[in-house]
Order: structure tokens, then C-alpha cells, then sequence
């Protein structure tokens, strides 16, 4: 396995851990849809939680958030519809970013960008 791909596997279980620290239900890790994909389906106070991890060697060109394009909001927007419906369930849906980054001694450090976009940024 390619060494970036471990480390996107890292990143998504230490943003596990740290929505399960919270207090998130994880419903579902990595949710495909056709070609589409949310890493983290959780619920919290009644609502649906739609959770992109974004994780960076550094931050040097861009922070992690940042890679979160038009394009990915779509995406994310059009899976996550599928879910709701699949699932035949009617809660209120927020997208947050999780960005993991190494600080100054390497350790990683976790960001979590609640209600970090709308259905409608999609557009």
C-alpha cells in the first residue's frame, strides 16, 4: 500500500477516535456511492453528520481544508443524499472537515471544522 494511502488511514482513524471521544455514534466509514465517497457518516444531537478528512504532511501549499473543492462538496452532497434516502431517514444533515496535520515535533494534530460547508455551496 502506497505510503499516503496509510496515512489517509491513519488520519481517518485518529478522526474516529476523536468524534467517538466527543460523543459521535459512527454510523458508517467510508461510504461509497457510484464513484463517490464519505469517509465518516456519525450522528450527534440528532443530526447526521457528513465528515471529509483531509490530512497533510504540511500545510506548506495549502491547509487541509482547503483541497475541499466545488467538486468535492458535490459529491459529497450527492452521497450523502443517497444515504438519507437509502436509509429512509429524516434528520438534519451537517458537513464537517476534519483536517490532520503534524505539528512542529511531528505529532499529529487534529482540526475539526463544524458546519463547514452547506448543501448549497455545492452549486
Amino acid at each position: 500500500m502506497a505510503e499516503h494511502n496509510e496515512f489517509g488511514n491513519l488520519a481517518e482513524e485518529l478522526a474516529t477516535s476523536f468524534l467517538e471521544e466527543k460523543g459521535y455514534k459512527i454510523l458508517v466509514k467510508n461510504f461509497r456511492y457510484q464513484k463517490a465517497e464519505i469517509d465518516i457518516i456519525a450522528e450527534f444531537q440528532m443530526q447526521i453528520i457528513i465528515v471529509e478528512v483531509k490530512a497533510r504532511g504540511s500545510d506548506i501549499f495549502m491547509e487541509p481544508q482547503e483541497a475541499v473543492t466545488k467538486k468535492k462538496i458535490k459529491s459529497l452532497v450527492m452521497v450523502a443524499d443517497f444515504f438519507m434516502k437509502d436509509r429512509n431517514l429524516d434528520q438534519e444533515v451537517r458537513f464537517d472537515i476534519i483536517a490532520v496535520l503534524p505539528d512542529d515535533r511531528g505529532r499529529l494534530q487534529i482540526t475539526h471544522l463544524e458546519d463547514a460547508f452547506q448543501s448549497f455551496d455545492a452549486n
